[in-house]
C-alpha cells in the first residue's frame, strides 16, 4: 500500500504569506520551526522539502529559501495601454504580492476605512481602504491622517511658515488651520478601491 502524502493546509500556506509580506523574505529554518511550532531544526527542514515538492518555494543558489511561481502571490501578467488601445498579450512577466507592492514598511503601516467625501478630488472616496504609514514627516502636498480637536481626518498637508493648514480636496470642505493642539498620525501611501 503506497501512502499519498497530505497536501499542505492553507492555514500553513497563509501563515508563510504573511511572514513573506511583514519581512520580504521567508524564513530561515530556525524561523520555521518557531513559526509552526515544531522542536527542532529537522521538522522544519522536512516542513520546507513538502513545500518544495508542492512548488510553493525553492532554494535558490545560496541555500536559501525563496518563494516560487506565483504561489506566494497575485501573477503580474503584462501591461495595459491607458491611453489608445493597443494589441495585448498575456505573458506571466512576475508575480506579485499586493502588500509588497502597497506597502514599504509593514511594521510602521495600518489601514482605516474611509467615511466621508472630503478627499474625493484627490481620488480618496467613501469605502475606500487607505494605507497610513506612521512616524514620517509630512511634505507640502501629502495627504495625512491628522486629529483636531479630538476629530480625525485625512486631509492635504500645507505647512506656510509656521501655520499648517489641513486643505480638503472637495470645494464643499473648509481648510481646516489648527489653533489648539494638531497631532499627525501618519501619511497615507496608498488608496485601495473594491469595484
Amino acid at each position: 500500500m503506497t501512502l499519498v502524502p497530505k497536501p499542505i493546509d492553507e492555514k500553513a500556506v497563509e501563515k508563510l504569506r504573511r511572514f513573506y509580506r511583514a519581512n520580504r523574505r521567508l524564513p530561515t529554518y530556525s524561523e520555521l520551526a518557531g513559526l509552526f511550532g515544531y522542536s527542532s531544526k529537522n521538522a522544519a527542514y522536512r516542513f520546507a522539502r513538502k513545500l518544495i515538492d508542492e512548488g510553493f518555494i525553492e532554494k535558490d543558489e545560496t541555500g536559501r529559501l525563496v518563494p516560487k511561481g506565483e504561489r506566494l502571490g497575485i501573477p503580474l501578467l503584462g501591461y495595459v495601454q491607458a491611453g489608445f488601445p493597443s494589441p495585448a498579450e498575456e505573458e506571466l512577466i512576475d508575480t506579485l504580492s499586493l502588500d509588497e507592492f502597497l506597502i514599504e514598511k509593514p511594521t510602521a503601516s495600518f489601514m482605516l476605512k474611509v467615511s466621508g467625501d472630503s478627499m474625493r478630488d484627490a481620488g480618496i472616496h467613501r469605502d475606500d481602504l487607505v494605507i497610513v504609514e506612521k512616524g514620517v514627516t509630512p511634505k507640502n502636498g501629502d495627504v495625512v491622517l491628522a486629529c483636531v480637536d479630538n476629530d480625525w481626518t485625512l486631509k492635504y498637508y500645507e505647512k506656510r511658515g509656521g501655520e499648517i493648514s489641513l486643505v480638503p480636496a472637495n470645494p464643499d470642505y473648509p481648510v481646516i488651520r489648527p489653533r489648539g493642539e494638531l497631532t499627525l498620525g501618519g501619511v497615507v501611501r496608498a488608496v485601495i478601491r473594491k469595484y
